[in-house]
């Protein structure tokens, strides 16, 4: 007897997926096996289809649970099955990638059997990787902060996004964050669907400036949430709609209605819970491609804040090359040319 049980097989549509070491802990918390995450993503595979497929898609892995070290797999990793299709995509470095890019519920099993927990997909779909489709915004509260405030700020996004004509579909982050979805037109090369989410987020600080920041350096934050731009830019990418994340409890990123936000408790949507609230309540995303919405007053926006107040181009995370108008990444507390 193998030490984490026999290798199990399942049949996903057409496609048989093995799984080795089915009863594996990975999350000892609370017991649970790669059998249940490989399972779970059988149960949600068609909603999770709807939101992921014929994107890129990164696979956060964690070979050895939970509490082991995790990596970013940006390629189709070795010995993937013939039908594990993928899409060259382009880093902000010029350099290129093959990535998976899911097309069929099979692969979401066959990636579980792999430790894969998180899917980072990109907001592109493989016809056109250069345009997103999707434009997302990451409400991302600081340590010490509580989900509410969270969904506080992210309804102060919902309504600035119905004055630019845009309709917003929110889930839990699978921690204390909120992820606000719009389905746009895909006209918008990265740069501008960026300064669209920058537009937006500088319009929900002017509204809420106690409660929401769109600066880049914590020092400047104080206890604001955080309105993540970056997350807009080329290669950023957030955990997918039902993705498993890395926390204890197993917790899942679930779609879910303004409604439902509002008196949501993150930490009971996970690995064991989320398959039955699917059922019972349905995808709350089904009909996000219904109608793809448009960026003009967005980067209307972003023209007249550059135009009026000086606001323009915002700083780009570290480890991207340096980006045209963009202003000096330094601290600003280490900024020498800073005026006091």
């Amino acid at each position: 007897m193998a030490k984490h049980g026999d290798p199990v097989e399942y049949q996903v549509g057409a496609r048989t997926v093995r799984v080795s070491s089915p009863d594996k802990v990975y999350f000892p918390e609370r017991g649970i096996t790669k059998r249940q995450v490989v399972e779970y993503y059988l149960a949600v595979g068609e909603p999770l289809l709807r939101a992921i497929g014929e994107r890129p898609t990164t696979l956060k892995r964690y070979p050895d649970g939970v509490t082991g070290e995790l990596f970013y797999a940006k390629r189709v990793p070795k010995g993937a099955p013939d039908w594990v299709q993928s899409v060259k995509i382009t880093f902000p470095s010029g350099r290129t990638a093959e990535e998976v890019c899911p097309t069929e519920p099979a692969v979401f099993a066959w990636a579980a059997n792999l430790g894969t927990f998180d899917f980072h997909p990109w907001p592109v779909r493989r016809p056109d990787v250069d345009h997103p489709d999707e434009l997302r915004i990451d409400v991302d509260p600081p340590e010490g902060a509580r989900f509410a405030d969270a969904v506080r700020v992210a309804g102060t996004v919902r309504e600035v996004l119905a004055d630019a004509g845009l309709t917003g579909y929110p889930k839990t982050s699978g921690g204390r964050g909120v992820h606000v979805l719009v389905r746009i037109r895909p006209e918008w090369d990265f740069i501008a669907v960026r300064h669209a989410v920058i537009a937006l987020g500088r319009e929900v600080e002017r509204r809420i400036p106690d409660l929401a920041t769109i600066s880049w350096w914590k020092e400047e934050r104080g206890d604001r949430v955080f309105i993540d731009y970056n997350q807009a830019a080329r290669d950023r990418t957030v955990a997918s709609s039902w993705s498993v994340r890395g926390t204890s409890r197993a917790t899942v990123s679930t779609p879910l209605t303004w409604d439902q936000l509002a008196e949501a408790d993150p930490d009971e949507f996970d690995v064991l819970t989320v398959p039955s609230w699917l059922a019972e309540h349905g995808d709350a995303h089904a009909w996000i491609d219904g109608e793809a919405f448009g960026l003009e007053t967005l980067l209307e926006w972003y023209d007249r804040d550059e135009r009026d107040t000086g606001q323009a181009e915002m700083p780009y995370p570290p480890d991207y090359p340096k980006m045209p108008g963009e202003p000096k990444r330094v601290q600003p507390s280490k900024d020498r040319d800073r005026p006091r």
